[in-house]
């Protein structure tokens, strides 16, 4: 964005020395840069005058408020007029299932099962991780499908009655693989856009079985950094500028006139919702660098997560728990959650030394008077059978 100094600037060089480039030069300016001031400013109609006049200030006061209006319609165009959504999803907010108490006071709670780092596509080649890990679509539809039973499963276990209210549903990002590293685009099963509508058939089924087993279903939603599609992770627009924000939408447009099911997608980069008191913020967790080979990710997450807590206070946004993916690790303390991948193990962690991490997504649920209670980390892959032993045991004696 050019400011009207600079354009009538930009236009007054180029009279005065003959040619676009001596006058870039002059000031100092990149030429692209300079060229593109005079082309903005011949669109507002000015002329080199030294001074631009109040008729032609006004007319590119009007023009750059015409561009800021059509630029905040563009997302609006995009959710309402072509995806024909009814609300404003950043407007969504979570249902009331979620904070009253509901039910007997015998009842559990209300469970929420994360759903982070599917990298839906990505293919992770067995041989060259020593086989602790495989993984491709048809391995990915697999362990969806064993989450979901192994979750309502457990579940069941907890309160065979299954007197749940409904379920929480988080979508924390890097939905898909995607193609932001080269040997991404080369390895990836698929195409980004196929492999955002394969997936977008699979979660149409996984959150229909959900709200047919459960009642309703919560499912607040954060954009990874392994679905944009620009070169580096943007600030401005985070959102709008990813795949996993595109597959949300067209969900939140598949369930519209479902009233079982509600989307929460803000704009923003941080979901904040409440389940009874209990305050939550779900982020991607991509913000948070560092860690070394003894803390691992605890550092940077632990810090990050006390200055989203510090910033959160400061505008009455406080909240109890973060919690977050990017990490590929199951991590759970009082202030924060870090979910696993359904992934698995890759070449990228194979090479960089970092621990074993089973394939795993986290599954908890929050009581309305005692808060987080039980807590069930849910694995996606059958384990081998394990060697029968009795239930404890004393090593014997040399």
């Amino acid at each position: 964005m050019h400011t009207l100094a600079e354009l009538q600037q930009a236009i007054d060089l180029t009279a005065k020395h003959g040619n676009m480039t001596d006058a870039a030069r002059a000031i100092g300016v990149k030429e692209r840069t300079f060229r593109d001031r005079v082309r903005t400013a011949k669109d507002a109609g000015l002329r080199p005058k030294g001074e631009a006049s109040l008729e032609q200030q006004l007319k590119f006061l009007k023009d750059e408020l015409r561009r800021a209006q059509a630029s905040a319609m563009t997302h609006e165009s995009v959710r309402g007029e072509i995806i024909n959504l009814k609300a404003k999803v950043s407007e969504l907010t979570p249902p009331e299932w979620v904070l009253p108490l509901r039910g007997p006071a015998s009842a559990p709670g209300v469970p929420t099962l994360f759903l982070s780092d599917l990298h839906w596509g990505e293919v992770v080649d067995a041989k060259q991780i020593n086989g602790v890990n495989e993984y491709n679509l048809e391995i990915a539809h697999r362990r969806l499908d064993m989450l979901v039973e192994a979750a309502l499963h457990l579940l069941k276990i907890l309160d065979p009655q299954m007197r749940y209210p409904g379920i929480v549903l988080p979508f924390g990002g890097d939905m898909i693989s995607g193609d932001i590293h080269e040997e991404l685009e080369v390895s990836n099963e698929m195409p980004t856009i196929p492999t955002v509508i394969d997936l977008y058939g699979k979660l149409v089924s996984l959150i229909t079985f959900l709200a047919d087993q459960l009642g309703r279903v919560f499912i607040p939603c954060v954009t990874g950094n392994h679905g944009r599609n620009t070169m580096k992770m943007r600030a401005k627009d985070r959102h709008h500028t990813s795949f996993d924000w595109m597959l949300y939408t067209f969900l939140a447009k598949h369930f519209e006139n479902d009233k079982r099911v509600t989307f929460y997608i803000p704009d923003g980069p941080d979901a904040f919702y409440r389940i009874y008191e209990h305050k939550y913020l779900l982020t991607h967790g991509d913000q948070f660098r560092g860690g070394d080979g003894i803390i691992g990710a605890l550092g940077p997450l632990t810090r990050g997560n006390q200055k989203k807590h510090s910033r959160n206070s400061q505008i009455d946004m406080a909240y109890d728990t973060m919690i977050c993916g990017h990490w590929h690790q199951d991590i759970f303390l009082r202030r924060l959650i870090v979910n696993g991948s359904t992934k698995g193990y890759d070449e990228y962690a194979y090479a960089g030394n970092f621990g074993f991490e089973p394939p795993s997504q986290q599954l908890w649920v929050t009581h309305p008077k005692y808060r987080i209670t039980y807590r069930m980390p849910v694995l996606v892959e059958r384990q081998k059978a394990a060697v029968k032993t009795e239930w404890v045991s004393l090593p014997k004696a040399a």
